[in-house]
């Protein structure tokens, strides 16, 4: 079965010189794929706009108001961490479109993948660490109003804490969300999940797989999830300028695939994000992606 994925690659964002977020990636891992016969163009699609409806089951209307016109104040703007501009605005509805899209793929074939997402600290009523909407939380909350599931997972494998996913399912008992992050990483302020594993600063690849290992049967058990949202991170490796830990990747593909794994033994469809990732070489990061797209290839085609 071939892997349908997702790029919002071509709605760019115009960033100033020496901004630290790696806009680049994005469309540098749309064409790897591509050269690499990994997807082809019949599975390798833009997304549309998330609709607006959707967005509003998470998102405050005085928020997506400010945003849409342009009319978020000096705070709020240091808070996203992005001048704002309408090609923001379009890539952010394109990028929470590509999972919202990815979702009821997943939902069909048992797994999608979405070249973007995992913006996972934006909170209802605002953005932050370079998060505008909250993809997961958009689609995730689509399912349950929609009756598609009736119980969702979120494994949150990014280095930072989920820390809006938490606000936005706090007390919400149909979502399980799980995060292993950096204990001393951003945000420093860390909103409790279902399930938080930190990790002290260095760790590498042995002691995280094995803490992984121990959380995701208890996450798949707890949550009796019919779907799983993975956030697949790439700022956990090594050379990553806001990682802090030590892994290689080595382990980053062995992480893939155990997420993968357990989904498929307990039956259920996943639907990945590639979440974060700022190499101090912008090809590392990519090169972290890439793997995470042939893990989830190789899913695929033995589904």
């Amino acid at each position: 079965m071939p892997l349908h994925v997702w790029s919002p690659a071509r709605f760019a964002v115009p960033l100033p010189d020496g901004h630290r977020f790696p806009i680049a990636k994005y469309a540098l891992l749309r064409d790897r794929v591509l050269a690499e016969g990994l997807v082809d163009v019949d599975t390798l699609h833009d997304p549309e706009r998330v609709p607006v409806d959707a967005v509003l089951r998470v998102h405050s209307p005085e928020y997506l108001h400010r945003l849409v016109h342009g009319t978020l104040d000096k705070a709020a703007i240091r808070r996203l961490g992005f001048p704002w501009s309408d090609g923001l605005v379009e890539r952010s509805f394109r990028a929470a479109g590509g999972t919202f899209e990815a979702t009821a793929a997943a939902l069909t074939h048992g797994i999608a993948m979405n070249l973007a997402g995992g913006t996972h600290h934006a909170f209802p009523d605002h953005g932050e660490g370079f998060c505008v909407f909250n993809d997961v939380a958009i689609a995730a909350s689509e399912l349950l109003a929609t009756r598609r599931v009736e119980r969702v997972a979120i494994i949150d494998l990014d280095v930072h804490q989920g820390n809006g996913t938490h606000a936005v399912f706090a007390g919400e008992d149909r979502v399980y969300t799980f995060s292993m992050h950096g204990r001393r990483n951003y945000p420093f302020h860390k909103v409790p999940g279902d399930l938080d594993v930190e990790l002290e600063d260095g760790t590498g690849d042995e002691v995280y797989l094995e803490l992984l290992a121990d959380a995701l049967p208890r996450v798949l058990h707890a949550s009796r999830a019919q779907v799983a949202f993975y956030l697949a991170g790439a700022d956990a490796h090594e050379y990553d300028r806001l990682g802090r830990l030590a892994m290689t990747h080595e382990g980053l593909a062995r992480r893939d695939h155990m997420v993968l794994r357990a989904c498929r033994e307990v039956g259920i469809p996943v639907v990945i994000t590639i979440a974060g990732g700022y190499g101090h070489d912008i090809a590392t990061t990519v090169e972290a992606h890439v793997r995470t797209v042939r893990a989830a290839l190789e899913y695929a085609r033995s589904s």
